[in-house]
C-alpha cells in the first residue's frame, strides 16, 4: 500500500518578482536542476512560475528551499555558490514535513551577523558549531577538508571584533614544513610563512572589507602569526583561532591552550586526517580532544563527509578516502570506489 509519503503530488509556485525568480532559478535554471537531482522530482519552470512534481514529502521540502531563498532575495540578500545547498540540508536536518511543529523543530540554522553579510549554517554540524562558538570559551572544529571550520571561526572572531566584544583577532597556523625547510625559501620571516597562512587571509578578506583588513592589521587588532610566535605570551581580550592543529605536537598544543587569558574565546580547528607531523609524532589536536573533550568551558564539535560544502565531488572523494582508512583500521583490503 502506497504511504503519503510515497504519493505523487504537483505544485505549482508563483513568484512576482520577475527579476528575483531569474536569480532563484539560476543561470540557464542551474538552482532548480540541483533541487531536482538532490529531492529527485521534476521542476519544471514557466516564465515566473515553476511546477514540481514527485513524491509529496519531496516537492514539500522543494517548496520550503525555493520560498526561502526568494525570501531571502526580497531582503535584499544575495545567492552565492552554495546557498541552494545549504538550504536543502537545512530542510532535510529539519525533518522537513507537511505539519511543522515549532516545539521539536528549529526555524532555520543559525546565523553569524556580519556588517558585510550573515553567514549562515548550511549543515546540521555547522549550525551545532555556529551555537558552540556562542556559548563556550574554547571550542574545537575537527573534521575533513572543505566543511568550514575555519571559514566560520573567521566569521565569529569578526563578529566579536566589530561589535568590540574583543579588542583584537590573533590567528595562527603551525608552519610544518612539507618537504621544504623555512630557511630555503626567499625572503624575510613574513614571506617564508605567508604561504602558511594565506586561507586565513582569503577568509577575512571574504568576511570583510580589504581596507577595514589592511587597517586592522597595520594597527595591530588583527595579527597573523606562525605557532611558534605565541611562545611566552597572554592573549587577553581576544580571540584566538588555531587552525590545521592536527600540525602540531603535544607540547605545542599545550603551550597553545595555556596561553589563555581573560575575557578570550580560543577556536581550534584542524583535519586528523591530514596529519604531517614525522612519523610516530603525536598529534596534539587528536590529544586535547580525548583529554578535553569533558571538560567544562570546552566543547568538540565533528565534522564528517557529509558536511563538506565545496564542490560535492570533494564530499565524494573525502567519503572514499574515509571508506578506504576504515579498511585499513579493520585488517580488510579497501575496494576503490565505484
Amino acid at each position: 500500500m502506497e504511504s503519503p509519503e510515497d504519493a505523487t503530488s504537483q505544485i505549482v509556485l508563483a513568484f512576482d518578482d520577475n527579476r528575483l525568480a531569474s536569480l532563484l532559478f539560476g543561470h540557464y535554471g542551474q538552482n532548480l536542476a540541483l533541487i531536482e537531482r538532490r529531492l529527485e522530482i521534476v521542476a519544471e519552470q514557466r516564465g515566473n512560475h515553476v511546477t514540481l512534481e514527485g513524491p509529496r514529502e519531496a516537492c514539500e521540502q522543494a517548496r520550503h528551499v525555493l520560498e526561502t531563498l526568494y525570501a531571502r532575495l526580497k531582503k535584499g540578500g544575495e545567492l552565492i555558490p552554495g546557498d541552494v545547498e545549504g538550504v536543502l540540508r537545512e530542510a532535510a536536518a529539519q525533518g522537513f514535513l507537511f505539519e511543522f511543529d515549532p516545539a521539536t523543530k528549529k526555524q532555520s540554522f543559525d546565523e553569524i551577523q556580519l556588517r558585510r553579510r550573515p553567514v549562515r549554517a548550511r549543515t546540521a554540524a555547522q549550525d551545532a558549531y555556529i551555537r558552540a562558538l556562542k556559548r563556550q570559551t574554547l571550542v574545537f572544529g575537527v573534521g575533513p577538508a572543505g566543511t568550514g571550520k575555519t571559514w566560520l571561526a573567521v566569521a565569529y572572531a569578526v563578529h566579536l571584533l566589530e561589535r568590540r566584544v574583543v579588542d583584537r583577532l590573533i590567528l595562527s597556523r603551525p608552519a610544518v614544513e612539507a618537504g621544504e625547510r623555512l630557511g630555503f625559501l626567499p625572503g624575510d620571516m613574513k614571506e617564508k610563512v605567508d604561504p602558511y597562512l594565506r586561507p586565513i587571509y582569503d577568509a577575512l578578506h571574504d568576511l570583510m572589507d580589504r581596507s577595514f583588513v589592511e587597517r586592522a592589521m597595520t594597527s595591530g587588532e588583527i595579527e597573523i602569526a606562525p605557532l611558534a610566535f605565541m611562545r611566552g605570551r597572554t592573549l587577553a581580550n581576544a580571540c584566538v583561532i588555531l587552525d590545521e592543529a592536527q600540525n602540531t605536537t603535544s607540547m605545542q598544543m599545550k603551550m597553545f591552550l595555556t596561553r589563555l587569558g581573560e575575557n578570550s574565546h580560543m577556536i581550534i580547528t584542524g583535519d586528523p586526517s591530514q596529519i604531517d607531523l614525522p612519523p610516530g609524532q603525536t598529534s596534539g589536536l587528536a590529544e586535547a580532544v580525548s583529554l578535553l573533550g569533558n571538560v567544562e568551558g570546552v566543547e568538540v564539535c565533528h565534522f564528517h563527509a557529509a558536511d563538506v560544502v565545496r564542490h560535492e565531488l570533494v564530499g565524494r572523494i573525502v567519503a572514499a578516502y574515509d571508506a578506504k582508512a576504515a579498511s585499513a583500521r579493520s585488517g580488510e583490503p579497501g575496494a576503490p570506489p565505484r
